[in-house]
Formats: structure tokens, sequence, C-alpha cells
């Protein structure tokens, strides 16, 4: 699933593995087809189908962002779509913040989950167990991922799962995925206070404060949502 502002990676990195799965049919899905801006402004992916196209996928996988998680957090017609493919799906993941919107739809209450650490007490509030150390958690046939870089673990998991693991391996060898990262600040039990620093001022200055409004306006309602959803739930329990 796409959505405006989503981070590019979180469905690149995914689709890059997937796509190479046998018999693989591949959509990038959102209201309607057409273009999508991703965070940066300058990028854009395009949707190829819409949600009415798509009503049965074996396999959703939700990315997420920066403030714009929280404004499709509170899509209702996004949401509804989710629970509804979620009925019939094989497997529902996400990638980063959008954990955030899986909690959104429900479909997180009282599971492990895990997502980008800033966005962990966020889940938490909407009903998840937050797994701060957990770069992939499985509950069932819902899968999360940590921030943005873990979605193409998230896509060799996932290979393993349907293919196999020697096709899994197959695909990492064709991709050359073999981690060697110049640094070892990559989580936060690993970054030193400086650039835990350095990192706060990284995002802000790709948003523009008309966004970051809109970040809390969403994030508030999708936490009101969040709620009045459980408390509906224990009146008709």
């Amino acid at each position: 699933m796409l959505y405006p502002g989503m981070t590019a990676l979180d469905a690149i990195g995914p689709y890059e593995v997937l796509r190479m799965l046998p018999d693989a049919d591949l959509r990038f899905v959102w209201h309607e087809p057409g273009p999508i801006t991703t965070d940066s402004g300058v990028l854009i992916l395009g949707a190829t189908h819409s949600f009415a196209e798509t009503p049965a996928p074996d396999l959703v996988l939700i990315g997420g962002s920066g403030p714009d998680t929280m404004t499709t957090a509170a899509d209702k017609k996004l949401l509804a779509w989710l629970r509804q493919v979620h009925e019939t799906s094989t497997w529902t993941t996400s990638v980063c913040s959008g954990s955030v919107i899986l909690a959104s739809a429900g479909l997180l209450d009282g599971l492990a989950a895990t997502s980008h650490w800033a966005t962990q007490t966020v889940i938490g509030t909407l009903g998840a167990k937050p797994q701060r150390d957990k770069r992939i958690v499985q509950q069932g046939k819902i899968v999360t991922a940590a921030g943005v870089s873990a979605g193409i673990d998230l896509g060799l998991w996932l290979v393993g799962e349907i293919a196999g693991r020697e096709h899994a391996e197959a695909v990492q060898l064709m991709i050359e995925y073999d981690p060697q990262p110049p640094f070892d600040s990559g989580h936060m039990s690993k970054a030193s206070g400086r650039v835990k620093a350095k990192v706060a001022g990284l995002v802000p200055s790709q948003v523009s404060f008309r966004d970051v409004g809109g970040e809390l306006v969403g994030t508030t309602k999708t936490l009101w949502m969040s709620a009045i959803r459980r408390a509906r739930k224990k009146s008709n329990a």
C-alpha cells in the first residue's frame, strides 16, 4: 500500500525482494491509481490499482513515513479496506511506522509488535505491545518490522516462509544483500547521545510547519478513535 508522504524505501525495499517470488503479482495500491509523492517531496511512486480493485490480496504490506503516517492512520476508508482484506489475507505486514496504521485499524490489539523507534510509544498507546529490540515480530499471520531498512529483512523472511529458505537465500544473493555498514549506530541502543541529538534535526528540516500541524491533528484524532473503538468493543462484549 502506498500513500502520500510515505518513505520510499519502506515500499521499494520489500518490493525488490517480493517480486522474485514465483508467480508473484504485485500491486501498489491506494484510493485510486496515480502518482504518489514520497516524504522527500521529490521522488514519486505510482499506485497501479485502487482499494476497490484489490479486495482480497494474499499479502498486504504497509509502509511508514514521518508525519503523514498519523494522517493516513485516521483515513476511515483505508482502515475499512485494511480490516476487510485482513480477514482473508495469508500475511498482513508492516514496515517502520506502518504498524501505527495496523494498530489504528485494531489489528494489533494485545499483540507484540515493532515499529520505527520513534513510534514504539505510539503503537503501545494504540493497543500493541512494543518490542523495541526486535527487528521482525510475528504474531500469527501479522508480521511487523522495525524502521525503514528492516523492510528488506521482512521481505526475505516472507519469501522464506512462502517459497522456502533456499529460494530466499537465492533472492538475497541476487540483490547482494550483505550488510556491512561503515558505522554502527543503526539502533537506539548503539547510538551516542550526540548522534541521537543530531537525528532529531534531520526530519524536521524536511517537514513544513503545516505538515507538523497535520501530524498533531492526525495523532490526536487517531488516539481518540482508538480509545473509542476499544470502549465500544468492551460495551458490546
